[in-house]
This record gives C-alpha cells, sequence and structure tokens, in this order.
C-alpha cells in the first residue's frame, strides 16, 4: 500500500548542479540547484529555477547566459558548499579550490573539475512564484575524455553524478547499467 505524503518536491532523484554565472560585477560565481531537468530536445534546452533573492538570479539575467557544471559524487563537499553560501558574501571558488573557467559559447564560467559542463544561452524565464525558472538553450556540452563511453557520450558509470533526494536532503550517485533504453521493453511489443 502507498502512502500518500501530499504535494510535495519529491521526485527522485533530483540533479545536483552547479549553475554557474558571472554577477553583476564581473566576478565568477556558481550556486547549486536541484531543480531543474532537460525539458526540450529541438533546440535542446534546460531548465533550473532560482530564487530571485539567490546572488545568482540577478548574474543570469545580465548576462543571458549561466552554465550547469555536473559534480562528480568525490567532489560531493565542495558541490555541497556551493548551496550553503552567498556569492554575494564569499568567493566560493577561493574557499573550496574550484577553478572557474570562461564558457566558450556563453558569457558564463564553469567548473573545471566537475567532469560534465554544458552551457546555455537564457532563452526564457517563468515566474513559479517562489522561482524562476530559466529556460536555457544548450549551446555545448563537454566532458572530460576519460568519462565518455565509446568516446561521445559521458557515462553515467564514470561520471559519477551526484543527485540529490529532497526528502531526506542525502546526496547519492548513481548504480550500475540495468540495460539499454529502447530495447529492454521489446519483449513487450510482441504483447502489444
Amino acid at each position: 500500500m502507498k502512502k500518500s505524503l501530499g504535494p510535495n518536491t519529491l521526485a527522485q532523484p533530483a540533479p545536483v548542479w552547479a549553475v554557474g554565472s558571472y554577477d553583476e560585477e564581473g566576478k565568477p560565481n556558481a550556486m547549486i540547484a536541484a531543480w531543474g531537468g532537460i525539458c526540450g530536445s529541438d533546440p535542446a534546452c534546460l531548465t533550473v529555477s532560482v530564487r530571485p533573492s539567490r546572488h545568482t538570479y540577478k548574474g543570469i539575467l545580465k548576462h543571458k547566459a549561466f552554465t550547469v557544471s555536473v559534480s562528480s559524487a568525490p567532489l560531493a563537499a565542495e558541490a555541497d558548499f556551493l548551496g550553503m553560501a552567498s556569492g554575494g558574501n564569499v568567493d566560493k571558488f577561493a574557499v573550496t579550490g574550484l577553478t572557474p573557467v570562461k564558457a566558450e559559447f556563453v558569457d558564463a564560467p564553469y567548473i573545471e573539475e566537475f567532469p560534465l559542463v554544458i552551457e546555455c544561452e537564457l532563452k526564457e524565464t517563468v515566474d513559479l512564484n517562489v522561482h524562476v525558472m530559466f529556460v536555457g538553450e544548450i549551446k555545448d556540452v563537454k566532458c572530460d575524455e576519460d568519462k565518455l563511453a565509446d568516446g561521445k557520450y559521458p557515462d553515467p558509470e564514470k561520471v559519477l553524478p551526484l543527485i540529490f533526494s529532497p526528502g531526506t536532503r542525502s546526496y547519492h550517485t548513481v548504480g550500475e547499467k540495468v540495460g539499454r533504453g529502447f530495447d529492454l521493453g521489446k519483449k513487450f511489443l510482441k504483447k502489444g
């Protein structure tokens, strides 16, 4: 029997994405956002939701760009700190030892040490009351070469992306491959 948990943000899992932007003075900043995901494929787009009170918010609006740096499990403490401190009060890169790198295709920084990076141009904003959802058109994806499968796609077992469980407020990573998409379900095609 399933127990009702009411209307809540308990979708599993949530990403641990470091949203990078230059602030209004041009200083590199990054914050952790768990409210985000892919939202379109032509053009390729993703979303991240940010509260207007966050330091990152004004930087994204000013520069019309942001990056998403996907943290790996070994850098969980650094990623967690990015969500605990405000870039308006502290230089998060100096404190954590992480390295900001100017993105190639958009006016925003990414985090060198995080293995997967997505460069986004701000396409649209949607006011969701407490948060504003930024829709970013993906201009480029970069991945550490040693984290690729077949030399062309990020391999989750190598990237070890950090994921978040909102209810328990705990970090996890992905497990083993279960099977191939659009292959496992073929056994039901004959029945349908």
